[in-house]
């Protein structure tokens, strides 16, 4: 058997960040007044405990390093066991909220995926809105790491192809990551900062403009309103694509940008399809208001950007119920939930860059059939891409495929509706957050489906965050093999 020691110490540690970060919402809601903030110490204690029981069971560990095996087990089993102490507060201090909920509601949370099972947000104390945007916020530097330092290690999906000699980690991966999460947390700190910022400067109240930038650069969209972005001004929604925009695109530009090289942003072939898609796919949407709706042009603009915006990267606000446009703008947001944003971001689903592989691919392969003797190097960004990282990326496709195949019938055999299903299985598997029709779209949340779907839900969610493979690799027996 491997040694999973250095794995139970970095649970532990990060547990113990977790459980000291409850002391946030606490203190808030002890201003407010409100008695919940007993719930958030009492979680905080037993979340602290549970860090420290973990350290100490596994002393030594942090002297042995994380090798490979230890990875794939790290990236997945921290996002099962975080949001069973993320979910704490919500059991101990949600009245009438059961364990399912509590922990679809945290697994949601740090998955980023947004889906919510409450309601009446409105109302809510203070320090459980701020709770819900901190696991988010978490969950979304935790997601820039796993994908720029241990997918490409553990060459998942295609992800090898952005290892190079800066981020090569070697045979020891637990340093380098540090490093690498180090200068990623101040890039996003900046961000964050920037974004709460110019919500208050929007108009948002310095706690909403607080939450709201923490979910919005996780593009993660748990809001702190059951109408979502409908609350705030127009202002607000245009502030809000503009991080949403940011948050989708790969932070290792924003490192290279740190480093006064601005050009790989602005030359790298996804974020150009990244913002073309989401460019064309708005023009096509607001002719469609305005034609179909007769609408004005700027609350039709407005609308298709943000939405537009929203669902690409997963974030998952909304500002209307986009599911009630119609039958064309509801395909156009399912497919666009099925792209998701650029490699190494906060956002979810396949990415752009596959999308772009596999079209290559496809193209050198019908221009070999036409001309057998040419020679048809793949590309990409100049570089060569090696064979690996194709059957990788196609891969990848046939179990995300599969596996929404699989999750639409499941979830079909439990009772819920054909959209319901469908939607549903895109919510969880490529982290969306809503998903359409009256139940769970844009103005309805996931309260209502059975306890056996929302365990469905928030396995997909697992899935979908940690991209399929990395999960699996753990059911082989020769996995456990020394």
């Amino acid at each position: 058997m491997h040694d999973f020691a250095p794995v139970g110490q970095v649970i532990g540690r990060l547990s113990i960040v977790l459980g000291a970060s409850m002391l946030l919402p606490a203190l808030v809601d002890l201003i407010d007044g409100s008695e919940n903030w007993l719930a958030f110490v009492l979680s905080g204690f037993l979340t602290l405990a549970g860090g420290q029981a973990l350290i100490f069971a596994n002393s030594g560990g942090e002297r042995r390093g994380l090798k490979r095996p230890q990875a794939f087990l790290l990236t997945t089993i921290v996002w099962v066991i975080l949001p069973l102490f993320g979910c704490l507060p919500f059991i101990i201090g949600a009245p009438g909220v059961g364990f399912t909920d509590a922990y679809f509601e945290a697994m949601s949370g740090l998955t980023t995926t947004g889906s919510t099972v409450f309601s009446a947000l409105d109302e809510a104390p203070r320090g459980m809105l701020l709770w819900r945007a901190l696991l988010q916020w978490y969950g979304g530097v935790g997601i820039i790491v796993v994908a720029i330092v241990f997918l490409p290690v553990l060459k998942i999906g295609g992800m090898q192809f952005f290892r190079s000699e800066s981020f090569d980690l070697g045979g020891d991966i637990l340093p380098r990551a540090t490093a690498i999460a180090g200068q990623l947390a101040w890039i996003y700190i900046a961000l964050t900062v920037a974004c709460m910022l110019s919500y208050s400067a929007a108009g948002m109240s310095a706690f909403d403009a607080l939450c709201h930038a923490m979910t919005t650069l996780a593009t993660g969209g748990l809001a702190n309103y059951d109408d979502s972005f409908a609350s705030f001004d127009p202002v607000v929604h245009y502030v809000a694509v503009i991080f949403m925009w940011a948050a989708a695109l790969p932070f290792l530009n924003f490192i290279q940008i740190t480093r006064g090289r601005a050009r790989p942003l602005l030359t790298d072939p996804q974020v150009q399809a990244f913002l073309g898609i989401i460019a064309v796919t708005a023009a096509v949407l607001v002719t469609w208001q305005v034609a179909a709706d007769d609408r004005d042009f700027e609350p039709a603009l407005r609308a298709a950007l943000f939405n537009v915006t929203s669902v690409i990267t997963g974030t998952g606000y909304a500002t209307e119920d986009y599911g009630a446009w119609g039958g064309m703008p509801a395909g156009i947001f399912f497919i666009l939930a099925l792209i998701g944003g650029c490699t190494g971001s906060t956002s979810c689903s396949a990415k752009v860059f596959r999308y772009q592989v596999l079209f290559a691919a496809l193209s050198v392969q019908i221009r070999r059939i036409h001309s057998p003797h040419g020679v048809y190097p793949l590309r990409y960004q100049g570089r060569p891409i090696e064979p690996e990282v194709v059957s990788s990326i196609m891969g990848f496709f046939f179990v995300f495929f599969t596996a929404l195949s699989v999750w639409t019938i499941l979830l079909s055999m439990i009772g819920l509706d054909t959209l319901t299903a469908i939607s549903g299985s895109v919510s969880a598997l490529a982290n969306l957050g809503p998903g359409l029709g009256p139940v769970i779209g844009p103005t309805g949340n996931f309260a209502g489906l059975p306890d056996v779907a929302k365990w469905l839900l928030a396995l997909g969610m697992v899935l979908g965050r940690l991209e399929f493979l990395s999960v699996m690799v753990l059911f082989m027996p020769s996995f456990w093999q020394r």
